[in-house]
């Protein structure tokens, strides 16, 4: 593997591109969107950056989505965001010819409020509520994402281990809820269906693509995620979902502590090397 060129602008600056590397992943190709609880984050914090960079020099051409947040004033609030990522995805799927990327190997991915952004996105292709008609991505990758507004309890393990480590309990339910309702402008009650994804029927994700899915394991966030998974497994969907071990909420925005950020980035390589089973067809 090796260093990828220097990254630059695209898109009026919506998305910067980071060249492919000599790696195993040459001809593939990732749309990535940081996360930062809708209001925070961007293209520099190593979840964003770092992240971008280390699928880069594996071989892979990445666009990182620089997509609005929710302003103080209230500005921007969903589905701007959602938006932005729909605009970057087809982009990258226009200009994948001329960046060598096989759209058959275009992979859309998140991490926190990014996999939120990217759930709910692939949810308007699917038509909840319907997009402009767009090709769906070869395959899907959530990292530790929110998809609920409203989650039910952690386990009684989980429950436990949060207590244990007090300074990884940052998602209790009022403060998710919170959230999402600073991202809606209002209550959550009857929100779009691509806001809070984990609302979602397996009726709702018949079609949605190959996914894999790192939850941390001191995260209550990983609630959300799991039932996600499930509800995607119930609809017949390919799904890859497992725990990084020792590891608290945004581990991608820690590569220097210890081995699970590089551990994640192999996983995940890995996964797309091998080829998502599924094909991206077009939807109204």
């Amino acid at each position: 593997m090796s260093a990828s060129p220097a990254p630059r602008a695209e898109l009026d600056g919506l998305v910067r591109l980071y060249p492919a590397g000599d790696g195993p992943l040459r001809g593939h190709g990732l749309v990535w969107v940081h996360g930062g609880a809708f209001t925070g984050g961007d293209l520099d914090m190593p979840e964003g950056d770092a992240v971008a960079r280390a699928f880069a020099m594996r071989g892979a051409t990445v666009a990182s989505v620089d997509y609005r947040l929710v302003g103080a004033d209230g500005e921007d609030r969903f589905p701007a965001g959602s938006d932005d990522v729909l605009r970057a995805w087809s982009w990258m799927r226009s200009e994948a010819p001329r960046l060598g990327v096989d759209t058959a190997s275009l992979v859309l991915g998140g991490a926190s409020a990014g996999g939120n952004l990217v759930a709910g996105a692939v949810l308007r292709m699917l038509g909840h509520p319907p997009a402009a008609s767009a090709a769906l991505p070869a395959g899907v990758f959530l990292a530790y994402p929110t998809l609920l507004a409203e989650q039910p309890p952690p386990a009684a393990d989980l429950r436990a281990a949060l207590d244990a480590e007090p300074t990884a309990d940052l998602f209790p339910p009022a403060a998710v809820r919170e959230m999402y309702e600073t991202y809606l402008g209002g209550p959550v009650d009857d929100a779009p269906l691509a806001a809070i994804p984990g609302l979602a029927r397996p009726v709702d994700l018949i079609g949605f693509p190959p996914t894999i899915m790192v939850d941390d394991d001191v995260d209550e966030l990983r609630v959300s995620g799991e039932l996600f998974a499930a509800t995607l497994s119930s609809a017949g969907a390919d799904v890859d979902v497992s725990t990084e071990p020792g590891t608290t909420h945004g581990h991608l925005n820690r590569p220097e502590a210890g081995t699970a950020f590089t551990h994640t980035i192999d996983r995940v390589s890995a996964w797309m090397t091998r080829g998502p089973s599924h094909r991206p067809t077009e939807h109204s």
